[in-house]
C-alpha cells in the first residue's frame, strides 16, 4: 500500500475542523505549539471567533497547517509503508513537516511568516477567483488580455486565477462568454501564486533557510506543488517552496506524479475534501477520502488498514 497524503490549502477552515483530533493525546504536542504561534489554543479559537476571523490569511494558514500536522500524527500508526506527501498552496508547508524536513514548530512558524510576507507584498484590490470549463491555453490567453494570471492548474480544466478584483470580474465575464462553465471570486485578498507576489519570494526563502537543513524521512516521498518533482532536502527544496508564492502551482501534475510513483489511495488531511474530490474525479479507480469523511481517527486508520 502506498498512501498519498494531501495537505489542504486555506479556504475550507471551519469550526469543527479539529473534531477528529482535538481530544487525542497524540496531537497534544502539535496543538500546544500551534497555540503559541497562533496566540490561542486553535481548538478553542475556531469555536469562539467570528467567521471573518477564520478567513484572515495568517490565521487561516496557521489553522490549516495545524490540521494537517495533527491529523498525520494521530494516524501515524496506520502509515506502515511508503507514504507520498503533497501540499496544496500553504498545505505544502505542512507537507514539509509531515515528510520530516521541518519540525512542527518550524512548519507553524513558517506558515505565520509566509502569511505576513504575502500580506506585505500584496497590492490593493488583489484577489483570487475560480474558473472551470476552458482549456489552459484559452485561459492564459484571456488572462493576458485582462491582466489575470493562472495561480493553480487543477485537473479537468479547473483553475484558480489571480489579479486585481476589477480585472478578475471583467475576465470572468469574458470567460463565461467564451464558454466557461463556472467562474467567481474567492474570499482571498492576496493574488497568491502569481507574479504580483514576486516581492515576497526572497524574504520567504530567507525564512526557510533560517531553519536547520534536513532530509525527508526515508519512508516519505515529498512532492513539489510546482511540478510534482521530488524534494530531496531543505536546501534544494527551499527554492521551490519560496518560488511557489509567485509561480503557478501545477496540482494536476502533482497528482499525476503521485500516481506514477505508486499511490494506491489518496487521503486528504483537511480541512475540507476538495483535494480528495479532485483526486477521485481524476483517478476514479483509486480510492480517495478526506479525514472529514470519518467520525473518528480510528475510522481513518481502519480504512487505511483495509488496503494492507
Amino acid at each position: 500500500m502506498t498512501v498519498a497524503l494531501l495537505c489542504s490549502g486555506q479556504g475550507m477552515q471551519h469550526r469543527e475542523m479539529f473534531r477528529l483530533t482535538a481530544g487525542l493525546p497524540a496531537a497534544d504536542g502539535v496543538f500546544s505549539v500551534a497555540g503559541e504561534v497562533l496566540g490561542s489554543d486553535p481548538r478553542i479559537f475556531v469555536q469562539r471567533v467570528s467567521d471573518a476571523s477564520l478567513n484572515v490569511s495568517q490565521t487561516a494558514q496557521i489553522l490549516c497547517v495545524t490540521q494537517a500536522l495533527a491529523a498525520a500524527t494521530v494516524i501515524g500508526s496506520a502509515l506502515t509503508r511508503r507514504v507520498i506527501v503533497a501540499g496544496y498552496s500553504v498545505g505544502e508547508v505542512a507537507a514539509w513537516g509531515i515528510a520530516g524536513l521541518l519540525t512542527p514548530r518550524a512548519s507553524l512558524e513558517l506558515a505565520k511568516i509566509r502569511a505576513e510576507i504575502m500580506d506585505s507584498a500584496s497590492h490593493p484590490d488583489d484577489g483570487l477567483g475560480f474558473l472551470r470549463g476552458l482549456p489552459c491555453e484559452k485561459v492564459a490567453a484571456l488572462g493576458a488580455r485582462y491582466g489575470i494570471e493562472i495561480a493553480i492548474v487543477n485537473p479537468g480544466d479547473a483553475f484558480i486565477v489571480g489579479g486585481q478584483r476589477p480585472c478578475l470580474l471583467a475576465f470572468f465575464e469574458a470567460a463565461l462568454a467564451e464558454g466557461a462553465i463556472r467562474a467567481g471570486l474567492l474570499p482571498v485578498s492576496v493574488a497568491s501564486h502569481t507574479s504580483r507576489l514576486d516581492g515576497a519570494v526572497a524574504s520567504f526563502r530567507q525564512a526557510i533557510d533560517a531553519h536547520e537543513a534536513r532530509r525527508p524521512d526515508r519512508s516519505r516521498i515529498l512532492l513539489s506543488g510546482l511540478d510534482g518533482s521530488v524534494i530531496l532536502d531543505t536546501a534544494s527544496g527551499g527554492d521551490r517552496l519560496a518560488r511557489q508564492l509567485s509561480t503557478t502551482v501545477r496540482w494536476d501534475i502533482c497528482i499525476e506524479a503521485a500516481v506514477e510513483r505508486g499511490a494506491s489511495r489518496f487521503l486528504e488531511l483537511g480541512p475540507g475534501r476538495a483535494l480528495a474530490d479532485i483526486a477521485a474525479s481524476t483517478y476514479p479507480a483509486i480510492p480517495a477520502r478526506s479525514t472529514e469523511d470519518f467520525r473518528s481517527a480510528d475510522g481513518v486508520c481502519a480504512w487505511l488498514a483495509e488496503f494492507d
